[in-house]
């Protein structure tokens, strides 16, 4: 037996639980899409060929970023 070291719950294997491991690595991959979403369309080299909806999408996420990062 070991303590899960994600939820530190006892875990009846050797192991992490399999699912404190799978929300891990989502909240992992959320949080880069989050990062990279601005670079990945490239906002700063022509922000006038983005959609509306788009803009304001990247403008909220932008400042939900800023607001954890403080």
């Amino acid at each position: 037996m070991k303590i899960c070291s994600i939820c530190k719950k006892i875990s009846g294997t050797d192991n992490d639980h399999l699912d404190c491991l799978e929300k891990r690595r989502v909240e992992l991959e959320d949080g880069g899409l989050k990062e990279s979403l601005a670079e990945k369309l490239d906002m700063q080299k022509d922000p006038n060929d983005i959609g509306v909806e788009i803009k304001a999408v990247l403008e909220h996420l932008t400042k939900e970023k800023e607001k954890t990062s403080e």
